[in-house]
């Protein structure tokens, strides 16, 4: 259902009790360095201690050395709470982004997280604070996720602190004072980060590309000129006080979480909180109704029958919630109704061996690279490729891009989904819908 560079992230089921967690696999060789082995001891080690509702919880852990490799894949599997909602920037219109509510609701869950009596009260920096460190669980509850670049800063016993030195975390995310060699307090990166989450979920895009000269719009953030420019324009106020608060460039003035916590627009109470998971769903997916995108995820295609693999029925039940399918995580395809927490997907008129090329044209022109995966040698296997490049804000995106048969009744065509591994969910939307309305693959898409 995921990954990275090094890693693999599976979908796990117990038969026997039938719970469903998500496995990350990283993967481990007779090269595998200590160092290396000891950074992923120390995520574990943090993320096993951090229990909150808005935090991904950590259930399990094996390691299975190399040289056990003929009966295992070697490497150390961590067990993971499965969240089931998927990404919550899915779910986000490119340079749209959500309603103030829906950002109040999320934005105060991150908070809950990450200060009260959790991840700060713990003594740990995330320090990697981005849309794909975001989740969302079945019933919609935000869960922060991947403890990779985390560090402990502060002892729990006596409250004393350490200032940090390794240069780690996004361009587009991290605080202007990792620019330098300095040594640099913690909680302070973490606030930035949070500012920028912020206003990626009311623009539907991150502020600039890096906290530097190169770059023009945050060269405008200091000298003010980007407040009269959309979508700076368009914030309310009281949101963009807390926003520059969060992203004042002197560490030592920047708003800390207690400060927060006590902004006019953080204390008041959340419109959303108390309505039914179906409000929240249709709220947080209204500008992809807004601007089409969903009648392509969704359009009426009609299908039968059910998934025949003995754990499908554990996903789906685990899966399915009034959140879920009001998020339409569920889609029709040939061998049934399935679980699909991507909601970059679309179905055509014709078939999987004519759209794939017409596919691959389109990448090309896009100047998207791509390689075919192996050919799986079973009737009705999907056609898969492997996608990847650089965004608009330079940053790396890797995924997947699967086409499979779709016939019903009078109807034959092809179901296509991608799926994102590295990178900024809200890009790989750009690229999908860039793909769908490109001139070969557009005139074969299904529209609601």
């Amino acid at each position: 259902i995921g990954g990275g560079g090094f890693s693999s992230v599976f979908r796990a089921v117990h038969i026997e009790n039938h719970q469903v967690a998500a496995c990350k696999l990283i993967h481990t060789t007779d090269e595998t360095t200590d160092k290396e082995r000891k950074t992923i001891d120390k995520e574990m080690k943090i993320h096993a201690a951090l229990k909150h509702r808005n935090i991904l919880e950590f259930i399990s852990a094996v390691v299975v050395e190399p040289k056990y490799k003929h009966h295992y894949i070697p490497g150390i599997y961590m067990l993971l709470e499965f969240a089931a909602g998927g990404d919550l920037f899915d779910k986000i219109a490119p340079d749209v982004g959500t309603g103030e509510e829906v950002a109040h609701l999320y934005f105060k869950q991150l908070l809950d997280g990450m200060a009260s009596d959790f991840i700060h009260s713990q003594g740990v920096c995330h320090r990697d604070l981005k849309p794909e460190n975001l989740l969302l669980d079945a019933a919609g509850t935000l869960k922060i996720s991947d403890f990779g670049l985390s560090a402990v800063y502060k002892l729990k016993e006596n409250g004393r602190t350490r200032l940090l030195s390794e240069r780690c975390g996004s361009l587009p995310y991290i605080a202007p004072e990792l620019n330098s060699s300095a040594p640099y307090q913690a909680e302070p990166v973490d606030a930035w980060g949070m500012g920028v989450i912020l206003f990626t979920l009311l623009a539907g895009n991150t502020p600039w590309d890096e906290p530097t000269d190169h770059s023009p719009e945050y060269s405008r953030y200091l000298s003010g000129e980007i407040f009269n420019e959309v979508p700076w324009s368009r914030l309310g106020t009281n949101v963009l006080s807390l926003i520059c608060g969060l992203l004042t460039v002197e560490p030592e003035k920047r708003m800390t979480l207690p400060d927060v916590y006590a902004h006019p627009w953080c204390m008041r109470q959340s419109q959303l909180a108390s309505q039914s998971v179906h409000t929240l769903a249709e709220q947080l997916t209204q500008s992809l109704r807004d601007n089409g995108d969903l009648m392509y995820a969704n359009p009426e295609v009609s299908g039968t029958g059910t998934r025949k693999d003995a754990d499908g029925d554990d996903i789906m039940l685990s899966a399915q919630s009034q959140f879920t399918q009001s998020l339409l995580l569920f889609s029709q395809t040939q061998s049934g109704r399935r679980y699909m927490p991507h909601l970059t997907r679309f179905y055509t008129s014709i078939g999987p061996g004519i759209l794939i090329n017409l596919i691959k044209e389109s990448l090309e022109s896009l100047g998207v690279k791509y390689k075919d995966a192996p050919a799986i040698e079973e009737q009705g296997a999907p056609i898969r490729l492997r996608l990847g490049g650089y965004d608009k804000r330079k940053i790396m995106f890797k995924g997947w891009l699967e086409v499979e048969n779709y016939n019903h009744s009078e109807f034959s065509g092809a179901f296509c989904v991608m799926q994102r591994d590295v990178g900024n969910p809200i890009s790989w939307r750009q690229l999908w819908k860039t793909l769908i309305m490109s001139p070969t693959v557009s005139p074969h898409v299904l529209r609601k």
